[in-house]
């Protein structure tokens, strides 16, 4: 599955925005989907994961709340919409995707394609 991006940008602390994730292929419902995000010179962390259906979801602790992933398989899609950011929020998001089923992956390294990311930029 290739995985295209989008909707990241310039925002003020305390707004919104919902992130894109756009998938190729007619299998886009065989994966588990997930967003991860890297600030510079930091490693790249865990923020949400999705199952296959839509109806098992994980969170990183940091954004439980705040944020929520959903997905669209009739149109191979997952949003990430973000609320009430935070500069802490700022990195380039990814989003990727498991073949896996088994709930709870959370590593990057379950994930087995990778969109190029987007820039989400919050300032305080």
């Amino acid at each position: 599955v290739q995985l295209q991006a989008s909707g990241g940008g310039l925002v003020q602390a305390g707004d919104s925005l919902r992130l894109t994730c756009a998938a190729s292929g007619r299998t886009f419902s065989g994966y588990a989907m997930g967003w991860f995000r890297q600030a510079p010179g930091k490693e790249r962390e865990f923020v949400s994961r999705i199952s296959r259906s839509g109806g098992t979801t994980y969170y990183a602790d940091s954004v439980k709340g705040r944020f929520t992933i959903s997905r669209d398989n009739a149109k191979n899609t997952v949003l990430l919409q973000m609320n009430s950011l935070k500069p802490e929020d700022t990195a380039v998001y990814y989003c990727a995707a498991d073949r896996s089923a088994a709930p709870g992956r959370t590593s990057a390294a379950d994930f087995n394609s990778w969109g190029q990311g987007t820039l989400v930029t919050v300032s305080s």
